[in-house]
């Protein structure tokens, strides 16, 4: 219960800040350039710096263990997901059914779930959601690119991974940390400081793409319903059962789930606009998952913390 009311409290700090964004876009305080801006910002400076952050501290045997844990759940969980909507979607005749599958195996760990993840668990949190965020971003590149483009061309899958700052990041932290680098302190205030606008940054950006769509218009899609069902439901809950079936407990299976548990991924509507995609369902999905997710996620919490 305690973890829920927790996670409640924390859903809605950043449902606020998302208004906050909002608003802003609305009214025009903030321009559609500058939504592009703080997002690039957000993808090659600010979450880069939260990262490494994690990384920055005493080395630790057990925490290590735990860090190759959490690999391998995010790894499993997230393939899972992937053969539920694959499964799901099988007999769909719907011309969009790709980006319905891309909308449901790929969750908003980076903008939405950090954040919710560091203000439960701290910096440790984070450190294990690194791994989740790095299993993510090799399979957003590899079998989200080739689903999506429909070409599998492993040069350019490659040069995608190697140059996601979000996995240099996780290197470089890696190569710290397991190294025992000493780093002065000066660079570590830096790098926390710049770390910490994450959550802000990220949820305005999340209000800002809200604002920039006919919210009354995307609901008439007619894959959205399967989407936030599959996506916000089904995948989470069989996440939960399988790792329970097997016995697997513990802080970090619980950060797993709940960075699994989170609405689409931002960069679904990215992929859209790439691919000549769906763009109203790939929107309607971050934008409807998301507002959905600030009842779910609580309830959710509840329900990993019970079961």
């Amino acid at each position: 219960m305690e973890l829920a009311l927790i996670t409640a409290r924390q859903v809605l700090i950043l449902f606020l800040m998302i208004l906050a964004g909002f608003v802003c876009g609305k009214t025009g305080a903030i321009r559609p350039e500058g939504k592009k801006t703080l997002s690039d910002l957000l993808l090659y400076l600010i979450l880069p710096a939260m990262i490494l952050d994690s990384y920055l501290v005493e080395f630790d045997a057990g925490t290590f263990e735990n860090l190759l844990i959490a690999f391998g759940l995010s790894a499993v969980l997230m393939l899972g997901g992937g053969v539920i909507a694959m499964a799901a979607t099988w007999r769909s005749k719907s011309p969009d059914r790709t980006m319905v599958r891309f909308a449901c195996i790929f969750s908003n760990a980076g903008y939405m779930g950090i954040p919710l993840i560091r203000a439960l668990y701290g910096e440790t949190g984070v450190l294990f959601a690194s791994a989740f965020l790095t299993v993510f971003n090799i399979l957003v590149w590899t079998i989200g690119y080739i689903m999506v483009s429909g070409q599998a061309r492993p040069k350019a899958v490659l040069r995608s991974i190697v140059t996601c700052p979000s996995v240099i990041a996780v290197a470089a932290g890696l190569i710290v940390y397991l190294g025992r680098i000493p780093v002065p302190g000066v660079l570590v205030e830096t790098v926390g400081l710049v770390g910490d606008m994450n959550t802000p940054v990220s949820m305005i950006i999340t209000g800002l793409t809200m604002a920039d769509r006919d919210l009354r218009a995307l609901l008439k899609n007619r894959d959205l319903p399967l989407v936030m069902v599959l996506r916000l439901v089904v995948i989470p809950l069989a996440c939960l059962a399988v790792l329970r079936l097997f016995g697997v407990r513990g802080v970090v299976a619980d950060i797993v789930l709940l960075l699994e548990a989170c609405p689409t991924a931002a960069i679904t509507t990215v992929f859209a606009v790439r691919f000549a995609k769906s763009e109203d369902l790939a929107a309607g999905s971050v934008v409807f998952t998301t507002l959905a997710s600030m009842v779910w996620l609580p309830v959710y919490a509840l329900l990993v913390s019970a079961v």
